[in-house]
């Protein structure tokens, strides 16, 4: 028999989200909706496990941890990339890793749905229509506006072209852009620093990694407009989190929205949770049906291969 932990499934929906039938008769599933962030308990809670699903990066697979998994065999984690897995131990414990497919276009979508419920302050709005009051702030408008991306792949691409929708002015950077693909997916080159200094909205759109943790400082917070927005749907780490939490308390910009943090799920007792001019969501970019339901049948797929004995989307 092999057993099968779906973890962290915190709507409620894995059972639902394919067809778990297919699988062997003598594969048991069991799904945690539950999130462990202690690392013992999490060993405990895994260790008569064969294979573990992984949602995107919600639980952190370490060499410390997989150490502790000897009955592991397949690790399977939904995107073909996860900078929570420890690749090299999991080859070095002998776990083979797997990945699926994703949709790109629902991160993009919510990072418009940020950028506007900042803007036209509507969350502030909804809660004073409800409560009675009527028309409680005034709003900015988009067109004209300076939108920079920092990233500009197939994500910040996407993002890009809504911007030129909105009659905005795109510019982007990132270490390795070039002029010319600048140019292809909608937007205007620029360096680092005149993208802090010119944009009215800063969308991050980098993955995370040695050379994007922390780009986003207290140097570079300070060369933004008072009056720019900040919006981060890609990586927590790669925004310094306290130097952000200062600006925000000292005006030095004048909000954010942010869809992804440091510590996930955020702490209770958190400042983001208490700050004014922000709009804060539960990473929640790529949690749509659509995205689910490829995640979750290629998810079934990875596994009746990996039993059939010829894998399929290995990561490593």
């Amino acid at each position: 028999m092999a057993r099968v932990a779906v973890l962290d499934d915190y709507q409620d929906v894995a059972r639902k989200m394919t067809d778990w039938s297919v699988l062997p008769a003598d594969v048991e599933v069991t799904v945690f909706r539950d999130h462990l962030t202690d690392q013992a308990a999490v060993a405990e809670r895994l260790r008569d496990f064969d294979i573990v699903m992984a949602m995107r990066e919600r639980t952190p697979f370490p060499r410390t941890l997989l150490e502790q998994l000897p009955q592991l065999q397949l690790l399977t984690t939904t995107g073909m990339r996860n900078a929570a897995i420890d690749m090299q131990a999991a080859a070095d414990c002998k776990v083979l890793v797997c990945g699926t497919d994703g949709i790109l276009y629902p991160t993009a979508e919510l990072t418009w749905g940020l950028i506007l419920s900042l803007l036209r302050h509507i969350p502030d709005e909804d809660r004073a229509t409800r409560a009675g009051r009527w028309q409680v702030s005034m709003g900015l408008g988009l067109s004209g506006k300076t939108l920079g991306l920092m990233g500009l792949g197939r994500l910040g691409a996407e993002v890009a072209r809504v911007g030129n929708a909105f009659q905005m002015d795109v510019i982007a950077w990132s270490q390795n852009l070039t002029a010319e693909i600048a140019a292809e997916r909608g937007a205007t080159l620029v360096s680092k620093d005149e993208l802090l200094a010119r944009a009215d909205i800063l969308s991050i759109h980098l993955v995370l990694s040695a050379r994007s943790r922390g780009l986003i400082g207290r140097r570079e917070l300070n060369q933004m407009k008072p009056t720019a927005y900040l919006i981060n749907t890609s990586r927590g780490p790669i925004v310094d989190e306290a130097a952000l939490i200062a600006a925000l308390r000292q005006g030095t910009i004048a909000g954010a929205g942010l869809d992804v943090f440091d510590a996930e799920p955020l702490p209770l007792d958190h400042p983001l949770r208490r700050m004014a001019h922000t709009i804060i969501t539960p990473h929640i970019g790529y949690v749509t049906e659509e995205t689910y339901s490829v995640f979750f049948d290629e998810t079934v797929e990875n596994i009746q291969a990996f039993l059939q004995g010829a894998p399929i989307r290995v990561l490593h």
